[in-house]
Order: structure tokens, then sequence, then C-alpha cells
């Protein structure tokens, strides 16, 4: 179980790193706490990441736009509020990550289905027995714990800053540290 784990993590990384050097753009959204973790993967590749670099990650995080959000949620359906935000950037190539605790977050489903007949690359973050969004994607990282809090915090707390890290030492950006080392002397 945990070398499959460990397997689709190195596989996560290669398919962040390919997206990075083809200078494609990462999408990645969730609902509630999964949002969250979103929003803090996204912040980790744009500044974490990248800091330093002189070639950029692009990564935008679909559940940060709260105008675009609860319009879609009102006027079409809160079932397509990350699928309507694809129809207006997504391009092939690029990599989206749906996450979600359940697996089966029908905004979450809808966006991640339309990503891969669009011609972009998917990953799945989920829990519990993976729901849905497991078969769909093309890479699923699922935490097969059947607890909505734990599964969060393996995909917050664990899994995203491994990958962070992990994508640091690749690219060997030395930089990283910098920023907090300025803080702390």
């Amino acid at each position: 179980m945990y070398a499959k784990f460990i397997e689709h993590i190195d596989q996560f990384v290669h398919l962040l790193l390919d997206t990075y050097h083809n200078e494609r753009t990462i999408f990645v959204f969730g609902n509630g706490g999964s949002a969250a973790t979103a929003s803090h993967f996204c912040g980790d590749l744009i500044k974490g990441v990248s800091y330093g670099l002189k070639k950029r990650f692009r990564a935008v995080c679909l559940s940060d736009n709260l105008p675009a959000l609860m319009a879609i949620a009102n006027d079409i359906s809160y079932d397509d509020i990350f699928v309507e935000q694809l129809k207006n950037f997504l391009k092939k190539e690029d990599l989206v990550i749906g996450i979600s605790g359940s697996g089966n977050s029908a905004n979450v489903i809808k966006a991640l289905e339309y990503a891969k007949d669009n011609g972009a690359k998917t990953i799945a973050i989920c829990g519990y027995k993976g729901g849905k969004i497991k078969e769909i994607a093309d890479l699923a990282i699922h935490a097969n714990i059947n607890d909505m809090e734990v599964s969060e915090d393996i995909h917050h707390l664990i899994l995203t800053h491994c990958v962070k890290r992990l994508i640091t030492k690749k690219l060997n950006n030395n930089h990283v540290g910098e920023i907090y080392e300025k803080r702390i002397v």
C-alpha cells in the first residue's frame, strides 16, 4: 500500500515538473478543506518553489476567485463552478488537479472530465475509497482513509509539502530557504 502511494507521489512530481518545463499551466481546486489545500499548494508553487528561479511555475487555484464562484453557482449551478473557469483558460497539455476527500464532489468530477476530454493531464487527490475522481484521473493520489479530517491532513500537511520539497530539490533551487533566513536573523 505505502509503496504504491510513494510511486504515485513520484509520478505526481514528474507531471508537475513536465508541466513546468513545457511552460503549461497547473489548475488546482476543491471544496471546503480541499479548497484550502488547493489554495495553499498553489501558493507553494507560485512563491515557495519558484522563488529565485528565472522560469516560474504557472499555477491557478480555481477555488480562490470568490466572485466567479458565486456568480457561476448562482446563475448556472454549483456543479459548474470549476468547469466554467476551465473553459476560459484550459489548453491542451495543462495539468488539472482536483481534490476531494470523498472523491465524489460533483463539481470536481465535472471539471476533471472536461479537462481530460480537452487534452489536459489530470490528477485526483482523494480519500475514502477514492470515489469517481479516482477512476477519471490519469493519476490518483489516494489516501485510503475513511475519515475526512485525517484524509485532509494527509493531503494538506503531508502530500503537498512533501511534493513541494521534492520539486525544490529536483530543480536544485537553493534560494527557497533564503527568504526565511532573512526573517529569522
